[in-house]
């Protein structure tokens, strides 16, 4: 188990790349980490913070609890404090949480048929994938049960015409799911764009790629691609550390 030193690294590493890879929105979406042990704590970015100012002194740690004052005093975006609380507290697999509000994610996630199976990479996402209906910003504890249940036991959801979310047992895992679906999304706005009917790929083959990549990565995607990412970070961006 990592310790909360290590997982403050690994946050503030993950806010840096979604930045780098121009997945952000300003300071308005969120990532979080669970704090190891029982105090049902998290740690998230503050609300007054770019992505690329995130570092791992500067996260802050809140309870499933949402107390305002707190809220307030720590300057954390009550959206992300409804979103997060909501998961983490329902979902002990989920460890990390990484929202994004990116425009090809947007785009799909407001097509009625939502995610389609014409990439390689919306084909590994498919078979996880959950979709929450828009009911404004999410600021209100009652929409919570309906948040949880949207999600589900996928690893992937889609908030209809607001964004994109994934978990993760590790920073690295949900970090590398984000990935996949946001370049699933953007290659089928690119698809969508030149206006010729789209092939679909059959069933059997999408769940024979899925068991195909979990040989290949033995079930460890996170883990064989971030300490190449951090490596990328070291010599691009190193402050997220500090």
């Amino acid at each position: 188990m990592q310790t909360e030193a290590e997982l403050r690294v690994d946050l503030a590493a993950c806010f840096r790349l979604i930045h780098l890879y121009g997945w952000d929105d300003i300071v308005f979406t969120h990532i979080s980490v669970r704090v190891p042990g029982s105090g049902h704590q998290f740690l998230i970015n503050r609300f007054d913070l770019t992505f690329e100012e995130i570092t791992a002194s500067n996260l802050v740690k809140v309870d499933f609890s949402g107390d305002e004052a707190v809220v307030r005093e720590l300057r954390v975006n009550p959206a992300g404090l409804v979103i997060h609380s909501a998961i983490q507290e329902n979902r002990p697999d989920a460890e990390c949480v990484v929202h994004c509000h990116t425009q090809a994610g947007i785009a799909v996630s407001s097509q009625r048929d939502g995610l389609l199976p014409v990439s390689q990479q919306a084909m590994l996402v498919l078979g996880s994938l959950g979709y929450h209906d828009y009911e404004g910003l999410v600021l209100h504890d009652d929409e919570k049960p309906r948040l949880v249940k949207s999600l589900g036991q996928n690893e992937y959801l889609m908030l209809r015409h607001h964004g994109l979310l994934t978990v993760g047992r590790t920073v690295a895992d949900a970090f590398k799911r984000m990935y996949t679906l946001q370049r699933a999304c953007e290659t089928q706005i690119m698809a969508q764009s030149g206006g010729a009917a789209l092939a679909v790929v059959a069933p059997a083959a999408r769940e024979r790629l899925r068991e195909d990549v979990r040989r290949v990565t033995k079930g460890n995607d996170g883990a064989l691609i971030w300490p190449a990412l951090l490596r990328r970070l070291d010599r691009l961006d190193p402050g997220y550390k500090d």
